[in-house]
């Protein structure tokens, strides 16, 4: 007997790609709490995003507190940026559309109160920044709202406040089912009474102290792998210098570079995030729908910074575990292949993509002064079957790129890898055996399953330009018994 389960879980994933095909020309759209100025990384992070800001529909940028600037806030060192920003915009317009004026992004500038946590939510709370949030949930707009929090999310938390006082229940309800919040940790004490007071709130956030974070993945020294891409080095030579207004107004690392990053990493159109789908991993790493338990957050202790850690009371999108054996480029024979050595842990999610995110924006740095010619631009996956489709136990089934073009005419590295962990079982698995995953055409055989299966195979294409740029497709195979 087929498990109901198993099957609305089988569907569930079809329809959710699916929606992100057909959507992909929407994009998302988000709001920004920022705490800048408590740490160069929130400049940092702007810095990136802004050179995204074609890609994603950015609806706000509030200045916050946070546990480490509990009085301040700095909407001026966000105007700052975009007035770099607004220096090379018309460049930008060269390589990509729809990059927007300097003018309408000040417009989206605004600030919560310079209160810490809780202390800024209640009856007279009201701030430009928690009443944007409402305006916007308040929009005739079917998208989610995002909020992406680089730092405390009470204007969020009085933004819901005033929603509940004012708004009958089935608003309430109506309004909280549009917000996806993605969290860096908890850097003050309103995180733990938004999950509580508003349990359908959907929440992407690693509780407890920074170390066991998913996020900490952008900017860790990995034993075992090439660093390069987050070395001060790096940095100085592909964002920082000889790259504009823009470049210069990305400071040097203080504490930690860009650790307020993978709040928005999923939202950025790649083939391979699904925003909606946190278990399906992506460029801001992979979280499963759990309760964390006391002990594995450390209820008792602090965060970094002095917030208290608290036990989570309902289930929340948080850390999940990969398995990845990197990609070695060899000299000779075989162009690549998976090294011997496995990582598994929750950081292993967002740090397998890290080269790739990385060389994406030094490539679009680069638009910031280069004329088209003389700057990369992704490649275009193409797929010749659909990104869905079935098969059966045991049979044979072909997964081909071809059609894939790359808008500079540079050469291309194709290589397919299966996701075992976004699929239904992370033990359903297809054997590559000898046969090379590097090439644009592959052939496996399904595994033999007792109840329908999904799994998840990435394309991964990257080109030979300056720096090498990578886009992806996902292909769902479901298995039938």
């Amino acid at each position: 007997m087929i498990n109901l389960f198993k099957l609305l879980i089988v569907l569930f994933a079809i329809s959710s790609l699916a929606i992100a095909d057909d959507g992909a020309a929407s994009k998302a759209r988000m709001v920004v709490l920022t705490d800048i100025e408590a740490d160069p990384d929130d400049t940092q992070s702007l810095v990136r995003l802004l050179l995204y800001a074609n890609s994603i529909d950015i609806q706000a940028i509030v200045a916050t507190t946070s546990v480490h600037q509990k009085n301040r806030v700095a909407p001026e060192s966000i105007r700052r940026v975009i007035d770099a920003y607004g220096k090379v915009q018309p460049n930008l317009l060269k390589h990509e559309a729809d990059f927007p004026t300097v003018q309408s992004l000040l417009d989206l500038v605004t600030e919560g109160l310079p209160l810490y946590g809780m202390k800024g939510v209640g009856d007279d709370k009201d701030s430009p920044g928690s009443s944007r949030i409402i305006e916007l949930l308040d929009n005739d707009d079917d998208r989610p709202l995002w909020i992406s929090v680089w730092g405390g999310p009470n204007t969020l938390a009085q933004a819901l406040f005033r929603i509940r006082e004012t708004r009958s229940p089935e608003q309430t309800v109506r309004l909280v089912k549009k917000l996806r919040v993605y969290t860096i940790s908890d850097q003050d004490d309103s995180g733990i009474w938004l999950r509580n007071e508003f349990p359908n709130l959907q929440y992407i956030v690693s509780p407890g102290r920074y170390e066991r974070s998913t996020w900490g993945a952008i900017n860790q020294v990995i034993d075992g792998i090439d660093n390069t891409t987050i070395s001060n080095e790096w940095f100085a030579t592909n964002i920082q210098q000889s790259h504009g207004p823009l470049g210069a107004a990305y400071p040097d690392v203080a504490w930690g570079v860009e650790g307020d990053t993978p709040a928005y990493l999923g939202l950025i159109p790649n083939g391979l995030n699904v925003p909606e789908r946190p278990d399906w991993g992506g460029w801001g790493g992979r979280y499963e729908l759990s309760q964390p338990t006391d002990e594995e957050i450390q209820v008792g202790r602090e965060v970094q910074g002095g917030v208290p850690i608290k036990p989570e009371t309902r289930t929340i999108w948080t850390n999940a575990d990969d398995t990845y054996r990197p990609r070695v480029i060899r000299e000779y024979g075989r162009a690549e292949r998976p090294d011997d050595e496995a990582h598994t842990g929750n950081r292993v999610t967002l740090w397998r993509w890290r080269d790739d995110f990385q060389n994406d924006f030094a490539a679009r740095m680069d638009w910031c002064l280069s004329s088209y010619e003389d700057a990369n631009h992704p490649p275009v996956p193409a797929l010749s079957h659909p990104e869905t489709f079935t098969v059966d136990s045991g049979e044979a089934f072909r997964l081909d790129a071809g059609g894939t073009t790359d808008p500079d005419g540079d050469s291309l590295s194709f290589t397919w890898m299966q996701y075992p962990e976004a699929g239904s079982s992370s033990d359903i698995k297809v054997d590559f055996g000898i046969f090379p995953e590097n090439v644009y055409q592959v052939t496996r055989h399904a595994p033999k399953v007792d109840q329908p299966e999904t799994m998840h195979f990435i394309l991964k294409v990257t080109d030979r330009g300056t720096p090498r740029l990578t886009r992806y497709k996902r292909v769902i195979v479901t298995v039938r018994p």
